[in-house]
């Protein structure tokens, strides 16, 4: 399922400007991993970023069917995701090239709140022979809002919209609104002057 862009118009352009926020939710367990299973992504969530306007302009989903793993019922209750549901996914390398296509991953700069999302496509990339949809030009969100607020550690999402004073907008582990409420996190660091120049 795809939403699509809120604003048709920054699709393609303004690649300077457009930051893709990226927030990824995989299989897991409550305790020790089945033998055999490795966790994989089953969600993307992807909100588009216009920098300049200082909105949120594309808010996507998509889902990944796994190949190694089943979602259990822990990883249900967690994400909301049910193993009937990402089995009408895309796989993991139709997933990656629908990232480069449709949303200029390799080209936009993108960010994700810590480096577990860009870890976990880099790890799940290699060991599946993938090609890595993004480019090198990633930002760890959460180290940034830690460094300007000045906090003795770094908070997890919900903690740092609290902080902020920005409300958790849908379901906390649903990568689709995990992605749309980092963005709101990006845009006020930009607009303080403390989001990293692309």
């Amino acid at each position: 399922m795809d939403h699509g862009e809120l604003h048709g118009g920054a699709r393609h352009g303004g690649l300077g400007r457009l930051v893709n926020v990226v927030d990824v939710e995989a299989t897991c367990w409550e305790g020790k991993r089945p033998p055999g299973a490795v966790s994989e992504i089953i969600e993307i969530g992807l909100t588009v970023v216009d920098l300049e306007a200082g909105e949120r302009v594309g808010r996507h989903r998509v889902l990944v069917r796994p190949a190694r793993s089943t979602v259990s019922p822990f990883c249900t209750e967690l994400t909301g995701l049910t193993q009937d549901e990402v089995d009408t996914g895309l796989d993991f390398a139709a997933a990656c090239r629908l990232l480069a296509s449709e949303h200029a991953a390799g080209a936009r700069p993108w960010a994700s709140w810590g480096d577990y999302d860009r870890h976990q496509f880099t790890h799940q990339c290699r060991v599946s022979g993938t090609e890595y949809p993004f480019g090198r030009r990633h930002t760890n969100a959460k180290a940034v809002f830690t460094e300007a607020n000045g906090l003795p550690r770094r908070p997890g999402m919900a903690q740092a919209l609290e902080f902020a004073g920005l409300p958790l907008e849908g379901r906390h582990h649903s990568g689709e609104d995990d992605a749309w409420n980092i963005a709101a996190l990006v845009l006020q660091l930009h607009e303080r002057g403390a989001w990293p120049c692309p």
